[in-house]
């Protein structure tokens, strides 16, 4: 066949024209080349993302993994007493945690370091389960540790278990422990004073990093401290670091001595209201008498008993009811609202002014004196010397004690609330009510801190206590020249201190027992057992009190003026050593009378 220049018709419906060929190659070009630009702009975009966007989160992780942060714990602020002895303080101690990210064989650290602490086997599992817990970076295994306990772990060689140095807070010697109060293992204030002026004493953390090797371990030399920790400031009190010594030791002594539940004692300035002092005693299960951890001086109120006749009798010598010398025909016992009221020695009607009403403690003697006036006179004088309210102290749980208005007053509470029963008080409120008399007729509310430091070392002093007028000095004086008596032929006679002329009121208060009763089930009655008395007593200096709770029922210490005056009289010489009080004489300065029961 020959080629005449032409395709065949059956050829060429199956070839493409070289047009059509090109247009096609062309629009692959395009295709692939918009598919390049388009994955390069993927491309770039993913690197800018890397670059902007997200390369804070991978730099981030990339310090994560060769970095680790310590927080550097700032000293809380000190607790000094009035003559800048150190009351708390921080003291170095050493934590020890683990960082799981840096454990391989978790179950296996868990256990060497339960061995290490003897731990019990649910402390173990708590100690695997942290160590276990998903993303953790932090775990702590011990804290508050001296260096020695802590290189016992460190020194086990465990991967991932690390320690810092943080501060931990110490009570020197314990001394007023239960009015300082404690913190949690974060340095945070959780009661008492340490509580109360957590925002003052609370520093600031810093921060530390330190760099580590793909193991976890720290790089030597390769740390530095990017915030430093800046301490808290220190507080003042007003306590007085010996006379609260001896007043502990006197009062663990009685306690143990009667066989009592517990005691308070407090030691307070008659013109500023600064507690020297204050006291809690508690015997433990083991039958030991301790130092409490609470104050119960300024939280745990109480039926005060005969001290209160020192309120209700002012009352009605200012009111000018009745004088020192008025006299009263007292019955040994009379019944109110079918209720038979006693004194607490038997006798027949005899005539007696206030003056021996008050040295006597006479129940219904007091309550004959205090009818002269008003309930609702009364009620205002007590309110007056603090019953029913806070005492402005501040302190953490303090109590307001009870003292209801006179109008819902009911049955013998019309009459036994004047000498002590029907209100109850904390002996914080009882012995500032009693500093009136002994302030001249001003009462002035109790006071702790006298001063704040800041971090440049700058001494701020406290506003003075709140104070304002109760009786006129005059009542004051006659009030003061009965408690002397008191003390002299009266119920405290076991008070008096020679070299010292003291004036006080002794009070033994009947406890309200879980039936409702002044009486047990079995008959028998537990009481508070209270002296408040200051000194000298022409111009008051010192006020103190002192409370046993629930001393021996059988003994014949279970009165105020037996289980509690000695404490005062045993307190008195070393008070007067610390605070430079020169002595009123060689003797008591009363005359020799007849000892009486002491109630």
């Amino acid at each position: 066949m020959s080629f005449t220049g032409e395709v065949p018709a059956t050829k060429r419906s199956s070839k493409i024209p070289s047009v059509e060929a090109h247009h096609r190659v062309k629009n692959r070009l395009r295709l692939t080349v918009v598919l390049f630009i388009v994955a390069l702009t993927l491309l770039l975009g993913r690197v800018v993302l890397l670059q902007t966007l997200q390369r804070d989160a991978y730099y981030e992780a990339s310090v994560d993994q060769r970095t680790r942060v310590n927080i550097l714990r700032a000293a809380r602020g000190v607790i000094f007493d009035r003559n800048g002895n150190e009351l708390a303080l921080s003291v170095p101690s050493t934590t020890v945690y683990a960082d799981p990210r840096d454990i391989t064989d978790v179950p296996a650290v868990a256990r060497a370091l339960s061995v290490a602490l003897a731990h019990t086997p649910e402390q173990e599992a708590r100690l695997l389960a942290a160590l276990s817990a998903p993303g953790s970076k932090f775990s702590y295994i011990a804290r508050g540790l001296t260096k020695e306990n802590a290189q016992t772990l460190l020194g086990l060689g465990l991967p991932g278990v690390y320690s810092y140095k943080e501060p931990s807070r110490q009570v020197e010697g314990g001394v007023a422990g239960a009015v300082i109060g404690r913190t949690d293992p974060d340095g945070l204030g959780t009661s008492g004073l340490e509580k109360q002026f957590n925002k003052i004493l609370t520093g600031v953390d810093g921060k530390g990093i330190r760099e580590v090797d793909k193991n976890g371990r720290s790089i030597a030399g390769v740390q530095s401290t990017t915030a430093a920790p800046v301490p808290g400031d220190d507080i003042v009190l007003t306590l007085d670091k010996n006379i609260q010594f001896q007043t502990d030791t006197a009062l663990l002594d009685r306690v143990g001595q009667l066989s009592a539940k517990g005691g308070t004692a407090i030691v307070m300035d008659s013109t500023t209201g600064h507690i020297y002092a204050m006291s809690n005693v508690r015997r433990n299960a083991a039958g030991s008498a301790v130092l409490a951890s609470g104050n119960f001086a300024a939280v745990e109120a109480y039926e005060p008993g005969s001290v209160a006749k020192v309120f209700s009798v002012s009352a009605a010598l200012n009111e000018g009811a009745v004088t020192a010398e008025s006299v009263f025909t007292v019955p040994g016992s009379i019944v109110v609202d079918k209720f038979p009221i006693r004194d607490a020695w038997p006798h027949g009607p005899i005539d007696m002014n206030v003056r021996t009403i008050i040295s006597e403690s006479s129940n219904i003697g007091t309550l004959m004196t205090a009818e002269k006036i008003t309930s609702n006179k009364l009620h205002d004088y007590l309110s007056s010397f603090g019953f029913g309210h806070k005492t402005g102290l501040d302190y953490p749980g303090v109590s307001r004690g009870t003292l209801r208005d006179a109008n819902k007053w009911r049955g013998t509470e019309k009459v036994t609330v004047s000498y002590g029963y029907g209100m109850a008080a904390t002996p914080l409120q009882l012995i500032a009510g009693v500093n009136t008399v002994a302030n001249k007729g001003t009462y002035v509310a109790p006071q702790l801190v006298s001063a704040t430091i800041d971090k440049a070392g700058k001494r701020h002093p406290v506003p003075e206590s709140a104070s304002h007028s109760v009786l006129k000095p005059e009542t004051a004086a006659t009030m003061t020249e009965m408690l002397r008596e008191v003390i002299c032929t009266g119920t405290g006679e076991l008070a008096q201190v020679k070299g010292m002329e003291i004036a006080g009121k002794t009070g033994t208060g009947y406890k309200v027992q879980s039936n409702g009763t002044y009486s047990t089930d079995t008959g028998g009655r537990k009481y508070f057992a209270s002296f408040v008395g200051y000194f000298p007593a022409a111009n008051p200096r010192v006020t103190m009190l002192i409370s046993i709770d629930e001393p021996d029922a059988s003994s014949r210490d279970r009165f105020g003026g037996t289980a509690a005056a000695t404490v005062f009289a045993r307190l008195v010489p070393g008070v007067m050593h610390e605070l430079g009080i020169q002595a009123t004489g060689s003797g008591t300065g009363c005359k020799a009378g007849a000892k009486s029961a002491g109630h």
